[in-house]
């Protein structure tokens, strides 16, 4: 599916009149008609297709003429076994990890720093194995619990 922003979008681009995160703000830019809603998931923006979900409520964003609707299967989130999405995963274990590599003091500045710019939850798990490196599999146990069940 195609969206491209309506009237209101690109007012709300001007004069910020629409309250949007700044991960939003930045992946709404691309939405130029030309690009879909997987191509925007995929840029690597950090949004999630809740996140475009409400663009869409806002009114900033609509389904471009021609554009075919989302079959069942794409538009349904990513979940685990848990039933948790991939975004709620992140939320749960970004905490987690920010108090485990902060509690390393000068000798984990670095990892932190890479925690901290962690996009997204396949960034967070991507960093997982370096922190449990550095902290120890006991003490990293709930961020494991965090991001895989």
């Amino acid at each position: 599916m195609i969206l491209v922003k309506t009237e209101a979008g690109h007012q709300a681009l001007k004069d910020r009149s629409v309250p949007l995160s700044p991960r939003q703000r930045s992946a709404f830019i691309l939405f130029d008609g030309k690009r879909s809603v997987d191509d925007v998931l995929a840029a690597g923006m950090g949004i999630v297709r809740e996140d475009i979900d409400q663009m869409v409520a806002l009114g900033v964003l609509e389904q471009a003429a021609g554009s075919a609707a989302p079959s069942a299967e794409s538009a349904a989130p990513v979940q685990g076994s848990s039933g948790r999405s991939k975004q709620q995963r992140y939320k749960d274990a970004y905490p987690i990890a920010t108090q485990l590599t902060g509690g390393l003091g000068l000798k984990g500045f670095r990892l932190n720093l890479q925690v901290e710019a962690a996009t997204g939850y396949d960034d967070l798990l991507a960093l997982a194995p370096k922190i449990r490196a550095a902290v120890g599999a006991e003490k990293a146990a709930p961020l494991d619990k965090a991001l895989n069940d």
